[in-house]
């Protein structure tokens, strides 16, 4: 054993490092800084990707300044069928996102426009449909009827929430019927389609809007590509289930890039109202 000891190789450990300063676009394949990210809107600046945006960051985006006033924030999901660990993963996600639930509602003003907006958050339980989102985004559009003004729900979604069941599938109907009583009123409903929107939103509220908009390349469906494959046993055309696609089938009357959006909703609701 020598006198002395060898002194440590240094070394340029990888947990020492941020490793969350670049993105790889998975359009491009280019390496993206955060910041750069985050000041285009979460859209990338060489082929236009748009990466998911959270709703707090949307609705900042689109509308005016300090017009923003959020409603029911306080809901959140119990467990009213007793799903194993339902309540664990709820709260889980209530600490990491600092949201209640898969969907942010209030009224605000776009372009001078009063406006109710619902935005979903697919970083809360993958943007799933349960009873609170469901709730939420019926009290909106109820409270847009009371104030005799125009509504805009912006999907980004799993579908229906598993571990709620039918409490779930059942605000499919009651979303609908809400946007029923809307239209009877004659107040314009504006849906707006990023990615993804799939299963029981893309079933219900989600396509039925006065105007459907889509985010580009934004995937739009019911099941799956896979599923769909599976089910049917046929081969799939090119670009299914894009917003391109759908433009094309008549289910989307409009793609509308991320930047662009708050001038194309200011303009159709002042068309509109």
């Amino acid at each position: 054993m020598g006198i002395f000891d060898k002194p440590r190789l240094r070394q340029n450990k990888k947990k020492d490092m941020p490793n969350d300063l670049w993105t790889q676009c998975p359009g491009c394949q280019n390496m993206l800084h955060t910041l750069d990210l985050k000041q285009n809107d979460q859209v990338c600046h060489h082929c236009g990707h748009h990466f998911l945006l959270g709703s707090r960051e949307r609705i900042a985006m689109l509308a005016d300044e300090n017009s923003f006033i959020e409603y029911d924030a306080s809901l959140y999901s119990k467990n009213p069928l007793g799903f194993d660990k339902y309540e664990a993963k709820i709260d889980m996600l209530r600490q990491k996102t600092n949201l209640n639930d898969a969907v942010v509602t209030g009224k605000m003003t776009i372009q001078g426009k009063p406006t109710m907006m619902a935005v979903m958050d697919f970083k809360f339980f993958a943007g799933s449909m349960g009873s609170v989102v469901g709730e939420k985004i019926t009290r909106a559009i109820e409270a847009a009827i009371a104030d005799r003004i125009g509504m805009v729900i912006i999907s980004a979604s799993s579908g229906a929430r598993m571990q709620e069941g039918m409490l779930s599938l059942m605000q499919m109907a009651k979303t609908c019927g809400a946007l029923a009583k809307l239209s009877e009123a004659g107040l314009p409903y504006i849906s707006v389609l990023t990615h993804p929107t799939t299963g029981g939103v893309t079933a219900s509220f989600a396509t039925i809007g006065d105007i459907n908009l889509a985010e580009p390349k934004c995937m739009i469906g019911f099941a799956g590509p896979r599923v769909v494959k599976e089910t049917t046993h046929q081969d799939l055309p090119p670009g299914f289930q894009t917003a391109e696609f759908m433009l094309k089938h008549g289910l989307v009357d409009a793609i509308v890039e991320r930047r662009a959006l708050r001038d194309r909703l200011g303009r159709l609701l002042d068309y509109m109202l």
